[in-house]
């Protein structure tokens, strides 16, 4: 088995807030993530697929095509957006950095599904500090 990587970058805003809840409450679970007035990231994603490389082009899935399908399916949709508000595969949920990374994975899963690859893990830096890993378990 094989594993290749890509990585893409993008920024976005969102806000961590439980509408249910306090201000207070949302001050002291969510910190300054929970400005009213939002905030924003410089993400990393990585996305590794595995598989066999095809006898006659050498690949598990032409990096051409990943880029692509990871720009259309997730990146032309994250990229300078807030996520709160602008992301219809985020809609209804907590954009934490899990959730996300969840829903990232649940956008490419399909996409990149090969005879011999398939989708492995996705890696969403945040910061340079927190990241998420999603194997779609």
């Amino acid at each position: 088995m094989l594993y290749l990587t890509r990585r893409e970058n993008f920024n976005a805003a969102h806000k961590l807030y439980n509408p249910n809840w306090t201000p207070e409450q949302n001050d002291v679970v969510f910190g300054k993530c929970a400005n009213l007035n939002w905030h924003g990231h410089n993400y990393y994603l990585y996305v590794t697929v595995k598989g066999t490389p095809d006898p006659s082009t050498g690949f598990i899935i032409n990096v051409k095509e990943l880029k692509d399908i990871i720009l259309r399916t997730v990146i032309d949709k994250v990229d300078h957006r807030n996520l709160n508000l602008d992301v219809p595969f985020l809609q209804g949920m907590m954009p934490s950095t899990e959730n996300f990374a969840k829903a990232i994975w649940e956008q490419l899963a399909n996409e990149v599904r090969r005879p011999n690859c398939e989708l492995h893990c996705i890696k969403l830096y945040e910061t340079d500090s927190i990241y998420v890993e999603y194997y779609g378990e």
